[in-house]
């Protein structure tokens, strides 16, 4: 079965031909970068123009590299949520077109489940994974918008066990790092810079967020403050000012301690997330459930020190991870592509009344 994807929940225009689940035949990606570049993020009236203008040139560079005609498509799928709603628009609008105009079924899928099945596609003549061995599974989202954990039975019954009550991980990245003083885009920029040889990830003694010794939910935005105060040298406690006798000048953010400061960053985000995952690991064995597989996807599993930690924590508790190759943890529409197969599988899929949902995640 080929299926064509469409993804625009954000800020990239991507067009994907997958078959039969998991063999990529085109994945087109149009980068945004150089247009949000300046304003230091994405500004969502800019995404969704440029959208329209990158829309029918991706697909049919998909459709081109695939080898595939429009007549020989058997579906039409794509991200209709959450994300930017004007970017939605554009990519909704576009597959109910496309599939009205060719006849063909048309599946609107959650683009952060679909992150989930990144860690899945494989080119060509690769070997792929096997459905019978994926579930049950345990699931990380870890994006720009969203850091979720999921319990899935398959890929039409997924139960979302936690969720960020702030600053999803990406976001959390991209404002320390404009903290640090690094460029756009942030989060990559700060890998990068922890990645330097002889930094020191113990500089300092940041939070490791738990919420309750029970809580399977995520919350930055006290180790993203943490990180401010490192910089600033504020106090601990905000009511204090600069006037007070307490307050002692921080040392100057030269670029040693940038580094460090970045690589400490790491440290505690991926602590957090490991952390998480024990705790819902732990859960799900105790209720009777046992998860055979890790399944991983988002923008920030592209993180060179998160990758490094999901890998030991699959090791340690004898999971199967499903880790997304780098090009596949950025948007893109071959995960909406891939996971929309199985939708199809299972009977499911949209009508023409489809509708982009910008806040709703499950």
């Amino acid at each position: 079965m080929i299926v064509l994807g469409i993804e625009t929940s954000c800020d990239e225009t991507a067009g994907a031909v997958v078959r039969d689940g998991v063999d990529v035949l085109s994945s087109v990606v149009s980068s945004q970068h150089d247009i949000h570049t300046k304003f230091g993020g994405v500004v969502p009236e800019l995404a969704s123009r440029a959208h329209c203008e990158n829309m029918l040139p991706v697909v049919d560079a998909a459709l081109r590299t695939a080898g595939v005609t429009p007549d020989k498509v058997d579906a039409i799928a794509v991200g209709h949520r959450p994300g930017l709603i004007g970017s939605l628009l554009v990519g909704v609008a576009a597959a109910k077109a496309l599939a009205w105009s060719l006849g063909k079924p048309l599946i609107g899928v959650d683009h952060v489940h679909a992150h989930l099945y990144a860690g899945l596609l494989a080119d060509p003549g690769t070997t792929a994974s096997a459905e019978s061995k994926v579930f049950p599974a345990l699931g990380l989202v870890v994006s720009g918008g969203h850091t979720s954990i999921y319990h899935l039975k398959s890929w039409t019954e997924l139960k979302r066990l936690g969720a960020t009550i702030d600053d999803a991980l990406g976001e959390a990245y991209d404002k320390v790092a404009t903290i640090l003083g690094l460029p756009y885009p942030g989060g990559p920029n700060l890998d990068k810079l922890a990645q330097a040889t002889g930094a020191d990830e113990r500089v300092a003694d940041l939070p490791i967020s738990r919420l309750s010794p029970t809580s399977l939910d995520f919350s930055f935005s006290g180790l993203k403050t943490a990180m401010l105060y490192e910089v600033r040298g504020v106090p601990d406690h905000p009511a204090h000012h600069r006037a007070e006798s307490r307050y002692t000048p921080p040392p100057p953010l030269t670029d040693t301690r940038k580094r460090d400061l970045a690589a400490t960053f790491q440290r505690a985000a991926a602590k957090t997330i490991t952390l998480k995952l024990e705790r819902a690991l732990s859960q799900l064995r105790d209720s009777g459930i046992q998860p055979s597989t890790l399944l991983t996807g988002g923008g920030v599993t592209a993180n060179s020190r998160l990758r490094q930690e999901l890998g030991a924590f699959a090791k340690a508790s004898n999971l199967r991870l499903h880790l997304p190759a780098l090009k596949y943890c950025v948007d893109n529409a071959a995960m909406i592509a891939g996971i929309a197969y199985h939708h199809h599988q299972a009977g499911r899929g949209s009508d023409l009344s489809l509708e982009p949902v910008p806040t709703t995640a499950c």
